[in-house]
């Protein structure tokens, strides 16, 4: 049984499915104006694990993923400038290029981290008759208005459950400090359902209400309801787009559809630099690509995995530092293995088997990675124990085990290198036969004396249960 928080009803719920054995889920991507960042690589590996985890227990999986390149303001409110269009400025490309360049980006560091592409990945900029569809039946039903300026709002004072995920109340500075107000509103905390543009701008399409485009908080309730239906399993975000992006989600939707369009609302922690949000106008802003030159994808994903999703994760160096050299002793340890064979057999050892129900367990309750990863970490000791006592049978059932639970769930990728197959100089190889004779003869000074002889020369030998190996230094 698997239990996840929700932050509609603020806790832990048994997840029910609406049809068995398939889940619906819809998580926001990315808006395409910047290189994809840390706060990306979290966000999309936390609930590439929700997807993956799913597919593991045998659900079929429908994962819904927009890409905003339209309608995203600087500033997250109603007045503004448009993320991309601004972009598109700075580098003198047009908008549609920009989306284009940045979109291509995010999924090509997505690949290295190995998070595995959604369903469907659908741009915004594709689907906004169903946008404008959505604004005109929200306008029927009164709960929005038409502004001179040509401007669609939402009119918050009319729902009045609006508040309900981000546990604000509309007379408690509502509007917040992310969002200007504009001078069209009735009320400062409405929220524009279309927002009309100047003449030259690129993205901008024609509506009822004169040339424009759909405000950011609409595209989510019209591509969840085309591609998931009216009613879906999941909702998935960042716990920063709870206020405003996710409460305006929720407002619109339940007017338009008539109830909520998710079931579960799951929301992700932040990451933190050195204890600091994460920002660009901090100056501790960091691209993947600037990150991936320093370690190695998987160190990356190894390092998020260990904390739950709805934790805050604090990036440093010195954290990345100490995930790196997990992260190559586990690899190591696993190549002991899979260098001598890929045969997989389901576990039957009663050890491995409790390692295994305890890494589910932890997977069960809300998705927790942190309390999994500390389970599939003993693999370590499984397999060297195994190496020792040379039970090779036990290695299909570590096999099994690795890609079922760590390559399957954790989407962790591990490799091993091939042994060099450089030929030993005959000279080193009579030198090391003549120093393990000595240390058969346990000729201690001899042996210890060709052994500094051989190191001179380039090369170390490693004593081991069957005799001895030779490798270059």
């Amino acid at each position: 049984m698997i239990k996840l928080f929700s932050t509609i009803t603020r806790k832990k719920e048994e997840f029910k499915p609406i049809t068995d054995g398939f889940v619906r889920m819809y998580v926001c991507g990315p808006t395409v104006y910047g290189m994809p960042h840390l706060g990306h690589a979290k966000s999309y590996i936390n609930f590439d694990i929700v997807a993956r985890y799913f597919k593991h227990l045998g659900y079929k999986v429908k994962y819904v993923q927009n890409i905003t390149d339209v309608g995203h303001l600087v500033g997250d409110g109603d007045e503004g400038e448009d993320k991309i269009e601004r972009q598109s400025k700075r580098e003198n490309l047009d908008a549609y290029e920009i989306a284009y360049k940045y979109e291509v980006e995010y999924f090509k560091n997505m690949d290295k981290l190995n998070v595995l592409r959604p369903s469907i990945s659908c741009r915004a900029s594709g689907f906004v008759t169903d946008m404008i569809d959505v604004v005109k039946d929200i306008l029927d039903k009164g709960y929005a208005y038409v502004t001179n300026e040509g401007n669609v709002y939402f009119d918050v004072r009319k729902y009045e459950k609006y508040g309900q995920l981000s546990n604000r109340n509309i007379d408690n500075n509502l509007s917040g400090e992310r969002i200007e107000v504009a001078s069209d509103k009735k009320n400062p905390e409405d929220f524009a359902l279309w927002k009309s543009v100047s003449p030259e701008t690129l993205m901008q399409w024609s509506s009822p209400w004169g040339n424009g485009c759909p405000g950011w908080h609409v595209e989510c309730t019209a591509l969840g309801k085309k591609f998931l239906g009216n009613t879906f399993d999941i909702h998935g975000g960042g716990i920063d787009n709870i206020f405003p992006h996710h409460e305006c989600e929720l407002a619109q939707g339940d007017i338009h559809l008539g109830r909520l369009p998710m079931n579960y609302f799951m929301h992700n922690g932040l990451v933190t630099v050195n204890g600091t949000k994460m920002g660009k106008s901090l100056g501790n802003f960091i691209t993947l690509p600037d990150l991936f030159e320093k370690y190695d994808p998987m160190v990356i994903r190894y390092f998020i995995l260990q904390f739950h999703y709805r934790s805050a994760v604090d990036f440093s160096d010195d954290g990345l530092v100490v995930a790196e050299k997990q992260f190559k002793k586990l690899n190591d340890t696993i190549s002991l293995v899979t260098s001598k064979t890929s045969e997989e057999k389901e576990i039957t050892d009663e050890l491995l088997k409790n390692i295994y129900n305890d890494f589910h367990s932890a997977m069960d309750e809300d998705f927790n990675t942190s309390l999994a990863m500390v389970e599939f970490n003993k693999i370590i000791k499984i397999i060297n124990t195994a190496v020792e006592q040379n039970n090779t049978e036990m290695y299909p059932q570590i096999n099994y085990f690795v890609n079922k639970l760590g390559k399957d769930v954790l989407g962790l990728v591990f490799t091993f290198n091939e042994e060099k197959t450089e030929e030993i100089p005959s000279e080193i190889k009579d030198l090391a036969e003549k120093r393990w004779s000595a240390k058969q003869s346990k000729d201690w000074t001899t042996a210890d004396m060709l052994r500094n002889e051989i190191a001179s020369k380039g090369y170390v030998i490693l004593d081991n249960p069957n005799g001895y190996k030779i490798e270059k230094k």
